[in-house]
């Protein structure tokens, strides 16, 4: 595995709690990336080995502390539960740069990117309905989210039920993949 995935796993299972938590991590990982996107690419030609990673990190760290600024200054709920994985996103853009992921066409990056934020916001509305009962709970101070149950199995809100839900989740995603390749298949000699 690499070590990006690893990483990724991370803000995947950690910041996935609830619906509230992952669109705000989501919102600052893709508004990070983005902006690092833009502008690596600029310093980039300029830099070659140990100066282009020092100025790689240098630049991720600055994005991500002004994100994490903006954040308590408008997000402060979010912030106090769920802002120590905002330094992951800074050495998330590292790892990426590393890998090349910024070199790729931009079509590629962005179905990488919406793949891992479809599979985030997925996986925190499954925590979320499963381990609550409700959904979009924190979304408003006003709105409770919709209660769909009075009490939630509370295991899927802590990160080892994070695992099992994900485990469950690909297993479902790779069995209705097979089952259309199958499907697919023609059973004559």
């Amino acid at each position: 595995m690499k070590l990006s995935n690893a990483l990724m796993l991370v803000l995947l299972l950690g910041a996935t709690q609830t619906l509230a938590a992952a669109l705000g991590t989501l919102l600052m990982f893709v508004t990070v990336v983005g902006v690092y996107g833009v502008c690596m690419p600029l310093m980039r030609s300029r830099l070659t080995g140990t100066s282009a990673l020092l100025a790689s990190l240098l630049l991720a760290a600055s994005l991500t502390s002004c994100a994490d600024i903006l954040a308590q200054r408008w997000l402060l709920p979010w912030h106090q539960a769920f802002g120590f994985y905002t330094g992951l996103i800074a050495l998330q853009c590292v790892v990426l740069e590393h890998n090349g992921f910024f070199q790729q066409p931009p079509a590629k990056r962005f179905k990488l990117a919406g793949l891992f934020g479809g599979l985030m916001l997925v996986l925190a509305a499954l925590r979320e309905l499963i381990g609550y009962g409700s959904l979009g709970r924190g979304l408003s101070e006003h709105w409770q989210g919709l209660v769909l149950l009075n009490d939630g199995l509370h295991l899927p809100t802590m990160v080892p039920g994070a695992f099992i839900v994900l485990g469950l989740l690909l297993a479902a995603c790779q069995a209705w993949t097979r089952s259309n390749s199958i499907s697919k298949e023609s059973h004559r000699p």
